[in-house]
C-alpha cells in the first residue's frame, strides 16, 4: 500500500488538455472482468437503448476500471475502499450509479451479500432505481437471473441471494446493515440533515467485515455554500488530491475549475465548458448549456451562481439573492486570510467594538474593527457563540453551525452565560492593548452583557447605544463603500461570509434596512455587529474621544 498514491496533483493541468484525473486500475484484469459485464448493460431510456459500452463517455469506464480494478482477486481484499465523484448536473450520474452497482451485484460472490444506494429523498431514489430496473428487465439472461421487486427498490440475486436495494436515507432504513458496497447519492444534499454523519456511519458500518467492501459518494455541488458531511467528505477529497492528506484506500474524482480561472473569469467562457462536464457530447448538450448559461446572464447574478454551481461545479462561497446587501459583491474580493484578532490589534492604531443578539433563539456576534496605521484601512474580526437552544430550533443549520465552530469562528457554548463572559474576556483584551474607542450595542436584549463588561472593568461611558433599522443606513453605506474601495478587509471567515450572504435589504423611502425579521431564521447577528462598530470607527475617532452624538448607556 504504501506504493500506491490516489493523488492528482496536476488534476488543473490534466482538465484543460482533456485528460483523466482517475487512477489506472490496481489489478487490470479485474478491472476488464469488471467492464466486459458493465458495457453489455443497456440504457432503455436512451433513443435505440443502447449499451453502456455504446453510449458512455472514457471518464466512465476509467472510473468503473478504478473501481473494479482495486479488487485484489487472490486476497479477496479491495485495497481502494472508497471514491468520492463530484461533477456537474446531467453527467449520467444516475446511470453511472446504477450500471456500477448492478455490475458488483453480478459479479459478487459472497452469498446474501447486500448493496445500497443511498439516496437522501424518495424522488432521487426513484431515479436511481429506474435504471437498474430498467437494464435488468431488457437483458431476458439477466432478468432470469435477477428478481426485481420495483415496489421495495429491490433486485435480488437468485443464486447467491442478497441483492441491490434503493433506499431514501433515515436512520430507521440504514440502522444494523451490512452491505459490501455503498453508493451514497446526491452527497450534497446530505450535508443539510443535521444527523447525517452518524446515519452514513452507520449504513457503511458492514465494511469493517467485508473486506471487498467499497463505499462510493456521487454528488453534484451545492446550490448552498457546502456544510455538514459533505462540506467534511468534500474538503478531504481535495486534500487527497492535492497531496495534503496520504489516503492510498480513496480515490477524489472532482471535475471543477481551478482557483485562477475562476478568479479571471475563464470558467464563465462556454469554450471551458466542457473542461468539467466530462460526459459533453453524450449526455450533456453543448446547445442546451450555453442557451441555459445566457439565461441566467440575463437574469442576474442570482440565477448565475445557481447555474455555475449544477452546470459547472463551481461551488458556493455565499448566497447573493436579488435583494442582497451591495456590500456583498465585494466581500469576497476583500478576504485577507489569516487575519485574526492578534494580528488586527499589531496593526491598528484605533479599535472599536460592536455586539449584536444574544438571545436563546440567536447567535451572540462580535466584531471588532481597527483602522490600520498609516494605510488607515478597516480591519475587521468577528465570532458568534450559539447556545444549544439554537441548534434544537434550528436543526436545519445545526451542520453548519457545527461546520463554523470547527473552523474556530463560532463558540457552542454548554451554560447560558458563558457566551457573554467570553465577550467581555475579548473586550476586555482589546482595551488592555490601549486601542479601544468604543462599543456599540443594540439597545435592547442585551441580557447580561452590559454587567459582564462593567466586570471587566469596562466604564460606562465606553458602552454606546446603536440606533437600529432604517437609522443604521449610515452605516450600511459606509460598509458597502468601504469593501467597493477596497478600503475594508477582513479574514475571510465563513461565518461571516454566510451571514453577509443571508442579509436582506429592505427600502424605506430614502434610506435602507437590514433587518433579522427581514433574514427569518438566517442569522445575521455578527453582521448586525459590524454596523454598530461601522456606526463608531466612520466617526474617524482618537482613542479616548467619545462623540457627543451617542448616548452612553
Amino acid at each position: 500500500m504504501k506504493e500506491i498514491s490516489t493523488a492528482c496533483p496536476d488534476w488543473a493541468a490534466r482538465l484543460r488538455a482533456g485528460k483523466t484525473i482517475i487512477p489506472a486500475p490496481i489489478f487490470p484484469a479485474e478491472a476488464e472482468a469488471g467492464l466486459a459485464v458493465m458495457r453489455e448493460l443497456q440504457i432503455v431510456d436512451a433513443p435505440n437503448s443502447p449499451t453502456i459500452g455504446e453510449a458512455c463517455a472514457p471518464w466512465v469506464f476509467d472510473l468503473a476500471a478504478s473501481i473494479f480494478g482495486s479488487y485484489d482477486a487472490q486476497s479477496g481484499r479491495r485495497l481502494i475502499t472508497e471514491w468520492f465523484v463530484c461533477l456537474p448536473k446531467k453527467n449520467s450520474k444516475s446511470t453511472i450509479a446504477a450500471a456500477i452497482m448492478l455490475t458488483a451485484l453480478i459479479r459478487n460472490w459472497r452469498n446474501s451479500a447486500e448493496f445500497i444506494i443511498l439516496a437522501p429523498t424518495v424522488e432521487i431514489a426513484n431515479n436511481s432505481f429506474a435504471p437498474s430496473r430498467d437494464m435488468v428487465q431488457k437483458d431476458d439472461e439477466l432478468d432470469a437471473l435477477m428478481h426485481v421487486q420495483t415496489h421495495i427498490k429491490t433486485i435480488t440475486h437468485r443464486e447467491v441471494g442478497g441483492g441491490l436495494k434503493v433506499v431514501a436515507a433515515d436512520s430507521n432504513t440504514v440502522g444494523g446493515k451490512k452491505a459490501v458496497g455503498v453508493l451514497i447519492d446526491e452527497a450534497w444534499l446530505f450535508g443539510k440533515v443535521a444527523n447525517a454523519e452518524n446515519m452514513l456511519r452507520e449504513a457503511t458500518g458492514g465494511l469493517a467485515s467485508r473486506p471487498e467492501g467499497f463505499v462510493i459518494w456521487l454528488t453534484t455541488q451545492s446550490d448552498d455554500p457546502p456544510a455538514g458531511v459533505f462540506r467534511q467528505k468534500l474538503k478531504y477529497a481535495r486534500d487527497v488530491r492535492d497531496g495534503k492528506i496520504f489516503d492510498p484506500r480513496f480515490v477524489p474524482v472532482i471535475y471543477e475549475f481551478p482557483e485562477d480561472m475562476i478568479a479571471s473569469g475563464e470558467h464563465r467562457k462556454p469554450e471551458n465548458f466542457a473542461m468539467v462536464n466530462p460526459n459533453m457530447g453524450f449526455s450533456v448538450d453543448r446547445e442546451f448549456l450555453e442557451r441555459e448559461f445566457k439565461k441566467a446572464e440575463n437574469d442576474g447574478e442570482e440565477s448565475m451562481r445557481g447555474f455555475l454551481a449544477k452546470h459547472l461545479n463551481v461551488e458556493i462561497g455565499m448566497n447573493l439573492r436579488s435583494d442582497r446587501w451591495a456590500g456583498a459583491d465585494f466581500w469576497e474580493v476583500q478576504s485577507v486570510p489569516g487575519l485574526t484578532l492578534e494580528s488586527l490589534i499589531d496593526e491598528c492604531e484605533v479599535i472599536d467594538i460592536g455586539i449584536d443578539g444574544g438571545g436563546l433563539d440567536d447567535l451572540l456576534g462580535l466584531a471588532v474593527l481597527g483602522r490600520q496605521r498609516q494605510a488607515h484601512r478597516w480591519m475587521l474580526w468577528t465570532h458568534a457563540w450559539a447556545h444549544p437552544s439554537v441548534m434544537e430550533r434550528r436543526k436545519a443549520e445545526a451542520p453548519r453551525f457545527k461546520d463554523f465552530a470547527k473552523d474556530g469562528d463560532l463558540t457552542l457554548v454548554k451554560q447560558i452565560g458563558d457566551d457573554v463572559t467570553d465577550v467581555a474576556e475579548l473586550v476586555a483584551q482589546v482595551e488592555h492593548s490601549g486601542l479601544l474607542d468604543r462599543i456599540g450595542v443594540d439597545p435592547h436584549g442585551l441580557g447580561g452583557i452590559i454587567e459582564a463588561l462593567h466586570d471587566v472593568g469596562i466604564t460606562e461611558d465606553k458602552i454606546i447605544g446603536i440606533s437600529q433599522g432604517w437609522k443604521m443606513t449610515g452605516a450600511i453605506k459606509t460598509a458597502e463603500r468601504k469593501l467597493a474601495e477596497g478600503a475594508l478587509v477582513h479574514g475571510g471567515q465563513p461565518l461571516m461570509s454566510w451571514c453577509v450572504g443571508n442579509a436582506k435589504i429592505e427600502p424605506k423611502g430614502n434610506a435602507v434596512s437590514i433587518t433579522k425579521q427581514a433574514a427569518g431564521f438566517a442569522k445575521i447577528d455578527p453582521l448586525m455587529a459590524m454596523f454598530n462598530a461601522v456606526s463608531l470607527l466612520s466617526l474617524n475617532p482618537s482613542v479616548g474621544t467619545i462623540d457627543q452624538g451617542y448616548v452612553s448607556l
